[in-house]
């Protein structure tokens, strides 16, 4: 590890002890894993994690997280945010994320004052700044704070001191909530996530890490890494089958490979 990473982890656990008490929004994922575990381990019972349950976060990851604050210790508050009952998320517009990221955060922090928390975290990195992000906006607005961003760790840096801390997840492919399946303007719903879902649940058993399945309505396409372009073409007579039991008529491999937010690219354009 370089001493670079080194230095943020200890303002990290710094600018932690400031705020003395915390209410993370946990995921499960990389960031917000890393994030939970120095928090607890710097504040102990002062440090709670959230996690929200919807249509747009799938089981798997729930069991996860679940898990993982057993063995940590840490106190685990799940609550529900369904966003696909809100009319503006639902409609899926590019500023979706607001909404949803509004709705969530608008929760914890009820929580965090009802249970005299200081501070309502999220596991956002540096890296998170060269995406759209229009969640970020909701976040600025309820006073969350990002001290992985604050304190310039990336993505690859966080991996390594999760790594260096023996957490599962220093490896774990990156995840995005199921809404960011559909191009913007597709209609959002429950019917629609469980769909993808499933779909996405069936490529994960067959062993490729990184993808993504993406909604166009009666297409399904498939986005993996090339390297696992191979896998997907010999089991495309299973993949084609089981999709269509879910509803999808067509199935589509994207031959440009598995990137993060490539839905963002009508906007860029």
């Amino acid at each position: 590890m370089q001493g670079g990473s080194i230095n943020k982890l200890e303002q990290l656990k710094s600018n932690l002890r400031n705020m003395e008490s915390v209410a993370i929004a946990y995921s499960g994922g990389v960031d917000s894993t890393f994030l939970v575990n120095v928090a607890y381990k710097l504040l102990g019972q002062k440090a709670m994690a959230v996690t929200a349950t919807s249509s747009t976060y799938p089981q798997r990851e729930l069991n996860q997280a679940i898990n993982f604050t057993k063995q940590l210790g840490i106190k685990h508050l799940i609550i529900n945010s369904e966003e696909t009952e809100i009319d503006d998320f639902s409609k899926n517009p590019s500023n979706r994320c607001y909404y949803c990221k509004k709705e969530l955060f608008s929760k914890i922090k009820q929580i965090a004052n009802e249970e005299h928390i200081n501070y309502v975290l999220d596991g956002s990195n540096i890296d998170d700044k060269t995406d759209y992000r229009p969640g970020i906006k909701a976040l600025k607005e309820l006073s969350v704070v990002s001290p992985l961003k604050d304190v310039g760790l990336t993505k690859k840096e966080i991996k390594e001191l999760s790594r260096a801390m023996n957490l599962d997840t220093w490896d774990k492919p990156a995840f995005a909530c199921l809404a960011s399946r559909f191009p913007y303007g597709t209609e959002i719903t429950k019917s629609r996530l469980k769909m993808v879902e499933k779909a996405e649940d069936y490529i994960r058993e067959m062993g490729v890490k990184q993808f993504r399945v993406r909604f166009h309505n009666e297409v399904a396409r498939i986005e993996v890494l090339k390297d696992d372009f191979s896998r997907i073409i010999e089991h495309s007579e299973e993949i084609t089958k089981t999709f269509k039991k879910l509803g999808f008529n067509y199935i589509t491999l994207d031959i440009e490979g598995y990137r993060t937010g490539s839905l963002n690219e009508v906007l860029k354009k």
